[in-house]
């Protein structure tokens, strides 16, 4: 019951994700958008599992294309997200229907590598999707400051310095 239990909890979370991410959010301009992917890269590489001892060489292919398609997917994110600013300068991001795609098809890519994971006789443990997870959001996040950073309204230079 233990692996249905996370399932659910994975599923809902995912639910969660998607549908807060088709609404508007505020993009606050924090210089700290890479904090919770790192956080979550951290606690992903310190997870036992990570690498399956007698399938080592199979295991760490299979963590790097799960590391490659999580970047993909948070470029896809990013990029499948509308940005614009309002009047008063702040800044807004949403997730459109090429957004919720996307993390079908993310969702749809990292269930296959979990299959051929099985197939091969590969034990990960959550320590990989965390990773995956942390690259898509850092991809995701840096992409989005990037495309916003036009949209800010100039800062004033103080004077004397130039």
């Amino acid at each position: 019951m233990p692996g249905f239990a996370n399932a659910l909890l994975i599923l809902a979370a995912v639910v969660l994700i998607v549908a807060r991410q088709l609404k508007p959010q505020r993009m606050t301009g924090s210089q700290r958008w890479w904090l919770a992917p790192a956080v979550l890269a951290y606690i992903g590489a310190r997870g036992s599992g990570l690498i399956d001892p007698h399938h080592q060489a199979e295991s760490i292919a299979l963590l790097v294309c799960e590391v490659l398609a999580g970047l993909l997917i948070g470029a896809a994110w990013a990029r499948t997200s509308h940005i614009w600013a309002e009047p008063d300068g702040s800044i807004w991001s949403r997730g459109t229907r090429a957004t919720a795609a996307v993390w079908g098809i993310g969702i749809a890519t990292r269930l296959g590598l979990m299959g051929v994971g099985l197939l091969l006789g590969i034990r990960q443990g959550s320590g990989a999707l965390l990773l995956a997870l942390a690259a898509s959001l850092l991809v995701r996040a840096g992409l989005l400051e990037l495309r916003a950073r036009p949209l800010r309204p100039a800062q004033a230079i103080p004077s004397g310095v130039r």
